[in-house]
């Protein structure tokens, strides 16, 4: 068995994030894990409008799956987003509302290659956490 890091994320952002739709993920803390990321969709999704506002009816039977892996990425870089301005000109990558910037700054994990894989149940975590893998 083999462990890799995975990264909880609420619908409907992680099916944004496997399907392509959405390529950065903002966070309020800092990474250096980079490569392959399992993709967790959290039990619990978004409320907010603005966020299933992406959704599309291709990928809306991606967001209805939650507490579990639905797919991968590799974790390419983490930016830093110390103004509003800087948070905005990633805009199209993020989705996020610019009025969700906080002053003392964000994050965005850069994602690339992200692929669906078949739903797995596994209990998440707020930070990264680990999944065994057989090999």
């Amino acid at each position: 068995m083999s462990k890799i890091y995975a990264l909880s994320i609420k619908q409907p952002w992680a099916s944004l994030l496997i399907s392509g739709r959405k390529t950065i993920e903002v966070r309020s803390w800092t990474t250096r894990i980079r490569g392959r990321i399992l993709i967790h969709a959290a039990r619990v999704p978004d409320s907010r409008p603005e966020a299933w506002k992406w959704v599309t009816d291709d990928i809306r039977p991606l967001t209805a799956l939650g507490g579990g892996i639905i797919g991968e990425a590799q974790l390419f870089e983490c930016r830093s987003y110390p103004q509003a301005t800087a948070f905005v000109t990633d805009l199209s990558l993020h989705l996020n509302d610019p009025s969700w910037f906080q002053e003392k700054g964000l994050h965005g994990f850069v994602f690339r290659n992200a692929v669906p894989l078949p739903f797995r149940p596994w209990p998440g975590n707020v930070r990264f956490f680990t999944v065994e893998e057989k090999k």
